[in-house]
């Protein structure tokens, strides 16, 4: 009876050091679940929203959102726009002709100040360049803008460019590179050597 009693405290004192392990072990899940979900929370939301952003009392860029969601909570913050955005954004030379982007989604992450923009991508530059592609990304840090995506641009004298294989460019638009590209050209607006114009 005594090695039976034994046994019992035991196997007793095991399943109570058990319960005392996963009663902690949910514990901390829960905790770190309640830490998880509050990340995944705006902690700020703006309707209709419409920003102005100045830099030496010039604008620098004017945005326009149905629904901007600020995440401040997250290891990373970041604000998204989930209803589409409307940015337009200007420089120094041209003051009064703004270029501008339109997206049906867009995130910008504040940390590392990196944009990404996804769904009918349009970029119209100050020259009348238009980009149009299905995602693209802006790493604010390097001043560079990428997309993987095809890219479709029209110039002003109505020539066309497919970048089938995506593109980098400055982010002012000044230089890029497209990959795996073809395109139409209007052969009486081009003025290269070799290329008689009509």
């Amino acid at each position: 009876m005594n090695i039976f009693l034994k046994k019992i405290i035991k196997n007793t004192a095991f399943l109570f050091g058990c319960a005392v392990f996963f009663i902690s072990c949910d514990e901390d899940i829960a905790e770190n679940n309640a830490k998880n979900k509050l990340k995944n929370v705006p902690t700020q939301v703006i309707y209709n929203a419409k920003i102005v952003q100045r830099d030496s009392g010039l604008v620098k860029l004017r945005a326009s959102a149905k629904l901007l969601e600020k995440f401040e909570l997250s290891d990373s913050p970041y604000v998204v726009a989930r209803k589409g955005i409307v940015i337009d954004f200007y420089d120094k030379e041209t003051p009064d002709k703004p270029g501008n982007i339109k997206a049906n989604f867009a995130k910008y992450n504040e940390k590392s100040r990196f944009y990404e923009a996804r769904g009918n991508v349009v970029i119209r530059t100050n020259k009348d360049q238009l980009f149009a592609t299905q995602s693209v990304f802006w790493n604010q840090t390097k001043k560079e803008i990428y997309t993987s995506d095809t890219v479709f641009v029209t110039d002003p004298d109505g020539n066309t460019l497919v970048g089938a294989n995506g593109m980098t460019a400055k982010d002012d638009f000044s230089s890029y590179q497209f990959f795996n590209n073809s395109g139409a050209f209007n052969k009486s607006k081009m003025s290269a050597p070799g290329i008689q114009k009509k």
